[in-house]
């Protein structure tokens, strides 16, 4: 399983507005997703219910995980939005 841990760089942690970026960037990169804080159970990362259940801060650490193959650009991108706090998904 490929994993990525980053820190939250969204002002407003992973609520409202940057979930559903997150959510449909997650979506996009077409393989499954998942994210969940350090010890506790990971959710679908496509999902903004399970996102926002999170409750993950500014500044706090996530870990995007993914078990497809070939998902570590799928998830560099991923953590590259989650960490600099994007509005949309890094191209390449």
């Amino acid at each position: 399983m490929a994993e990525r841990r980053v820190t939250v760089g969204w002002a407003e942690g992973l609520h409202a507005r940057p979930a559903s970026i997150l959510v449909r960037a997650a979506t996009a990169v077409g393989v499954p997703v998942a994210i969940g804080r350090p010890g506790a159970p990971p959710v679908n990362a496509a999902s903004v219910l399970g996102v926002l259940a999170l409750g993950a801060g500014a500044g706090d650490e996530v870990v995007l995980s993914s078990d497809a193959d070939g998902a570590g650009p799928a998830l560099d991108r991923l953590a590259r939005l989650v960490r600099d706090g994007l509005d949309e998904l890094p191209q390449g």
